[in-house]
């Protein structure tokens, strides 16, 4: 998308036209401490703050920043910006950060939730809202646009566990959208252990792959007939190289696998498997999903359990489909990506691809991971080494979606070499520019990503607390209260209630209920909280009982959250366990908060 804006004469010289008297920003400044750790020579500054959920970005050849913006159910029905949720930014005083913040575009009161997906071609801006991609025409007398979009494509499937429509153009005006699969693994019944998967997977008629259309023709509708490339569970990033012809899609690797197959997989398995995945995205591509995953170890595609795998031994149909280019750490959430165009970074970041990983919720009982920006290096379009950390500490310190402070999500270079990075969780937008000795020179030091057998590391989930106690928060993970404040419910005994609570944080049964409802409890974009007196409780009357029924049948739609809740949190929890797990759930909601 960058590459192409910058053949198009036409367009360039509008959108520069539009900044005449706005000081361009340098790629040197950087003011104030942004609280990133980064390699040698680079600085981090914020760029805008609390804009709402940024998802997507992308930077015009005169510096503007337009961000899309996500909300509705993934962010506890928050009351989105009157104002729109597309938000245009522009630093006219040089000094790194924008001091104009412009927000158009459709709004919940016109039934929209936002979106994730924003390119800019030939002067005008594509944007993704609800089902369809529109069109705003941008013009040299503002940064916003002054008439209703044109739609370009509607009709793209909503709704299940990934609704959001990402997409690139490239130089010839092919749009390519992201259609993102709505299940886990095509299985009968989602997320559910040892549910097989159907066969043929009838959802890849429609979704589970990358879609082509025309970004200069308006009025398409979706259909099966425009899939360019298949077997895609979730290509949330999806960009071009600097050919602007090139595309590449970073996919989001299944989840799971030990949840729902036990006696496959070792509990440290769902931790580490299966790999995240960059993909070089060719015309007729089949990349695996839902039969295949990506074993880092191994370093190859293997079959599923749904499909007849035994754990990551057997291959089968996989040895007929396209492995990625390069590979990354279990469950990271690889949210989006882009090629480095820019010449201000040193020679060692050109040509290669800057992730924005939004961080996992699906490691429990074992550390969280993600969270941060990584460099793949790429030389014609081979990866080129080990992955490497480029940019950490958004999260602060808890890596964890409830208690993250920030979530990588968007990331676009700047017509100045800039790197740009937008937060979903309090809507920061991060800009990263090079201080150093001159953009000719080799990264001085990298961090590399972990090694590909990287171990799952210790339990954490439960913070193993002192027996003595030392301190009544000392060791905790967060959960709302020691067992020993706690409410009991009617028949059920303070050691049940410790139970529930080992099982909630994983130490026992490897549950993963800390992934959707936070260690805390306090509840987390995928799961609410379970917290406080007076709940309004969705599917039960919230008696233990009530509780109990709806752990044990799961969540196949819920009503307010993404996804769903297979039976038993995909867990394998015996009769006593799930007593249990149900009592403390009714301890937290009934203590006094």
């Amino acid at each position: 998308m960058r590459g192409v804006c910058a053949v198009l004469m036409v367009a360039a010289a509008l959108l520069e036209t539009s900044a005449r008297g706005a000081p361009a920003p340098g790629a040197a400044v950087c003011k104030g401490d942004a609280g990133l750790a980064l390699p040698a020579g680079f600085c981090a500054s914020v760029f805008a703050d609390r804009i709402g959920h940024a998802r997507h970005l992308v930077v015009a050849p005169n510096g503007v920043v337009y961000v899309n913006t996500w909300s509705g159910r993934s962010y506890h029905y928050d009351t989105p910006h009157e104002g729109g949720f597309l938000v245009a930014l522009r630093d006219t005083t040089g000094s790194g950060a924008a001091n104009v913040s412009e927000r158009f575009g459709g709004t919940a009161r016109q039934g929209g939730t936002g979106g994730t997906g924003i390119a800019l071609y030939k002067g005008a801006l594509y944007v993704e809202t609800n089902d369809r991609i529109e069109r705003y025409a941008l013009t040299a007398n503002s940064i916003v646009p002054g008439t209703p979009p044109e739609i370009i494509v509607s009709g793209l499937p909503l709704g299940g566990d990934h609704p959001m429509h990402p997409f690139a153009i490239d130089a010839d005006g092919a749009l390519y959208v992201d259609v993102a699969s709505a299940t886990n693994a095509c299985q009968e019944r989602n997320r559910a252990p040892a549910s097989r998967g159907i066969s043929p997977c009838r959802e890849l008629e429609t979704r589970g792959g990358i879609w082509r259309y025309d970004a200069n023709r308006t009025g398409q509708k979706f259909s099966p007939a425009e899939r360019y490339a298949t077997g895609i569970r979730n290509a949330d990033g999806i960009t071009l190289d600097a050919s602007g012809r090139g595309l590449y899609a970073t996919q989001h690797g299944r989840d799971q696998l030990r949840q729902n197959w036990p006696a496959l997989y070792k509990p440290e398995e769902e931790a580490t498997q299966p790999a995240e995945e960059l993909l070089r995205v060719r015309e007729g591509g089949d990349y695996g999903w839902p039969e295949c995953y990506f074993d880092e170890v191994q370093g190859k595609l293997v079959l599923a359990p749904e499909y007849g795998g035994d754990g990551g031994k057997a291959v089968g149909p996989c040895a007929g489909k396209l492995s990625p280019v390069a590979s990354f750490p279990a469950h990271w959430a690889p949210n989006d990506v882009v090629i480095y165009t820019g010449g201000s970074f040193p020679a060692h970041y050109h040509g290669g691809a800057f992730i924005a990983f939004h961080g996992s919720w699906n490691r429990a009982p074992y550390a969280q991971g993600g969270y941060n920006i990584v460099y793949q290096p790429l030389t014609d379009g081979v990866a080129r080494g080990r992955c490497e950390v480029f940019a950490d500490g958004f999260a602060g310190a808890v890596k964890e979606p409830g208690g993250a402070e920030h979530r990588p999500s968007g990331v676009a270079v700047g017509p100045d070499g800039a790197l740009y990075v937008s937060d979903d969780k309090h809507g920061r937008i991060y800009r990263i520019v090079y201080r150093g000795s001159g953009a000719g020179a080799e990264a001085a030091t990298v961090t590399p990503c972990p090694p590909v057998d990287a171990p799952a590391g210790p339990i954490v989930g439960g913070m193993a607390r002192p027996p003595e106690g030392v301190h009544e928060n000392a060791g905790r993970a967060g959960a709302a209260g020691t067992v020993k404040r706690l409410p009991i419910p009617k028949g059920s005994s303070r050691a049940l209630v410790a139970l529930g609570e080992q099982i909630y944080h994983g130490q026992v049964g490897q549950a993963p209920c800390t992934g959707c409802h936070g260690a805390d409890a306090a509840g987390t974009p995928q799961g609410p909280s379970l917290l406080g007196k007076g709940k309004t409780w969705l599917w039960s009357d919230g008696g233990v009982e009530g509780i109990a029924k709806t752990i044990r049948d799961g969540v196949p739609n819920p009503k307010q959250y993404p996804g769903t809740m297979p039976p038993m949190g995909g867990a394998q929890l015996t009769p006593e366990q799930l007593s249990a797990l149900a009592a403390y759930v009714w301890a937290l909601s009934h203590a006094g908060h």
